[in-house]
């Protein structure tokens, strides 16, 4: 019987709308949703990670923006075939809406916490009150929740406040930042570096050890960040 495991890594390319699948490692499958880092496209890994709940073959289910790792009890004894069957699985699977809590973050934009909103503005030629009301004006969707305890990785950010994550992260990001990384925000749940870009600050914590539950987001929360502050 043939080892499986010496193979090349198989990967399938995403195409006609199916993800692409990657394995990590002998027993781990990274499937990565078609499109752009959308809420439709977060609800079809929702939708798959809830089906995928059922197998008896699933070790853990961990799942990312617009991504989700499937890790097997054991390795699979043929690899493309169990590849074959997620994309089964996706193309049966309809979107899921998770329908969590709505969270209210009072927020002081600008001021000395707003390290990166000077660069911000000049990425996007826009104004810092520009930049700022396109901001707050959003409702976001926590996406998936991890790199840090209780971070969520919020989408809904508005196209014209894209900004990339910093080549150089910032050595101490304070707790309690508001960022931008990319086409999604989030709050700081730790002092320390950081590569997102910050454009002021709130007090509410996201994450605490002691509380039950310790995580103050959920994937399927709206988040909506309230002006409380705003100093440009």
């Amino acid at each position: 019987m043939s080892d499986t495991s010496l193979k090349a890594p198989h990967v399938t390319p995403a195409h006609m709308g199916l993800p692409k699948i990657s394995m990590i490692g002998n027993r781990s499958y990274l499937v990565e949703a078609p499109g752009d880092l959308d809420l439709p496209a977060q609800r079809r890994i929702w939708a798959l990670e809830r089906t995928l709940k059922t197998r008896p073959d699933v070790h853990e289910l961990i799942p990312g923006m617009t991504n989700l790792l499937v890790i097997l009890q054991r390795t699979a004894e043929d690899s493309g075939r169990f590849q074959d069957e997620l994309l089964e699985i996706w193309q049966q699977t309809a979107e899921l809406d998770l329908l969590g809590k709505t969270i209210e973050v009072p927020t002081t934009y600008g001021g000395e916490h707003a390290i990166d909103l000077a660069a911000i503005c000049d990425y996007s030629g826009l104004t810092d009150k520009e930049v700022v009301r396109l901001h707050w004006e959003r409702t976001y969707t926590v996406f998936s929740v991890g790199s840090a305890p209780g971070f969520g990785y919020l989408g809904g950010l508005d196209p014209k406040i894209f900004m990339p994550r910093k080549k150089v992260p910032s050595l101490r990001m304070l707790k309690g930042m508001v960022t931008i990384g990319g086409m999604q925000s989030g709050i700081s749940v730790l002092t320390g570096p950081n590569g997102w870009n910050s454009i002021g600050f709130t007090d509410l914590t996201v994450f605490d050890a002691t509380a039950e539950p310790p995580t103050l987001l959920a994937p399927g929360d709206r988040v909506r960040f309230i002006p409380e502050r705003i100093e440009l």
